[in-house]
């Protein structure tokens, strides 16, 4: 197994982002990994050089529990909110759900459908439906309104903080998703026009006919919006995605998992920045070698700590070693210490994000 600690800085891609900064091309940059391990911090690190050298940069949260607002300090909403300090960046955070339902108001609007005793109307009825028979239909329409919405507005490049890798990876399959959704609606569609058509009736909405247009409407709509993403997603000029792991197992096994689907579906990637690293620019033979030297002159409390922090030195070198193994000929690998504060705020965030760009010299 490597030891990053081992190699020449010649004999590997330069351990930084600066490729990301200085490619002029780009406009979509994915963050994403397992959750917990600073996909937001980097997002928003990132999203602060980018606004160096781009006039307008914009991150878009698609995680359901957001976290930019906690990460700058201040409110992020819906529409892009400006963040302070910065004239050129700004933040949003979407919600799924809510551009679902809006989605589904527009439609009941445009065709007039009416609503049953319960309160539901032909168009939710059949979006439960479809909903139920195809997992994750829902989510291709309202990613598809996200990216609709996003590439109306005059930014540069966006930064998208997503999901954990499975809502990542889910994202990729949307235009499958999509062709089975066409396939299962015009299998339901004589039962649901019964269905609809008497709800209709029965509260003076619109036709069946007109329900079941507006929803093929809509999802071809759709359907082209992801298409035409999708191409872009697959353009390395115009798309990338860094990875975020820790050094651990199941983080660096999720990194190859995700690594090896977004291969799959032709998505460039060629970063991966490894967070919480203890003492990066030391291993643990280094270390331990001082351990062992001052450890009778500690107190038992003070050798127990150190010990531990020893014990968790050398796991973390042992994937760190690891990634170098899978990825050090190809990718940019990026060690980020872990610090005694955390990265919230605009100037601690624009502190940590120079170390994304100012590589750590591994033979000092």
């Amino acid at each position: 197994m490597a030891d990053p600690y081992d190699f020449d800085d010649e004999d590997l891609p330069d351990p930084s982002l600066k490729n990301i900064i200085e490619q002029d091309s780009l406009q979509w940059i994915f963050v994403g990994g397992k959750g917990g391990v600073g996909k937001t911090t980097t997002s928003c690190c990132l999203g602060t050089q980018l606004a160096k050298h781009r006039k307008k940069v914009l991150i878009v949260s698609t995680d359901p529990a957001h976290n930019l607002s906690d990460a700058f300090c201040q409110k992020i909403g819906r529409e892009p909110t400006p963040i302070q300090g910065f004239t050129n960046l700004s933040a949003m955070e979407i919600d799924a759900t809510e551009d679902l339902d809006k989605m589904q108001r527009s439609m009941e609007d445009a065709t007039g459908a009416g609503s049953d005793e319960d309160g539901n109307s032909g168009i939710q009825s059949l979006m439960t439906e479809l909903t139920n028979s195809i997992p994750g239909i829902d989510e291709a329409m309202s990613f598809s309104e996200l990216m609709k919405q996003v590439q109306n507005m005059d930014y540069d490049v966006v930064v998208f903080d997503t999901a954990p890798t499975g809502h990542t990876l889910r994202l990729l399959s949307f235009p499958t998703i999509l062709e089975k959704a066409f396939g299962k609606l015009m299998d339901l569609k004589d039962r649901f026009g019964g269905l609809i058509g008497q709800a209709s009736a029965l509260f003076g909405g619109g036709s069946p006919d007109q329900v079941q247009e507006a929803l093929l409407g809509r999802l071809e709509e759709t359907r082209a919006i992801i298409n035409k993403v999708n191409t872009a997603f697959q353009d390395p000029a115009m798309t990338t995605f860094v990875c975020v792991c820790i050094p651990e197992f199941l983080s660096i096994y999720e990194t190859e998992r995700l690594v090896q689907e977004l291969s799959k579906f032709g998505i460039d990637s060629h970063n991966i920045v490894v967070n919480q690293v203890l003492f990066p620019e030391k291993d643990a033979e280094e270390l331990g070698e001082w351990f062992d030297a001052n450890k009778d002159g500690m107190q038992k409390e003070a050798r127990e700590i150190c010990s531990k922090m020893m014990a968790r030195k050398r796991m973390q070198d042992k994937y760190i070693g690891q990634c170098f193994d899978l990825y050090g000929d190809d990718f940019h690998v990026v060690l980020m210490p872990l610090l005694d504060h955390e990265v919230r705020g605009v100037e601690k965030l624009k502190d940590f994000s120079e170390l994304l760009i100012n590589p750590i010299d591994l033979e000092e």
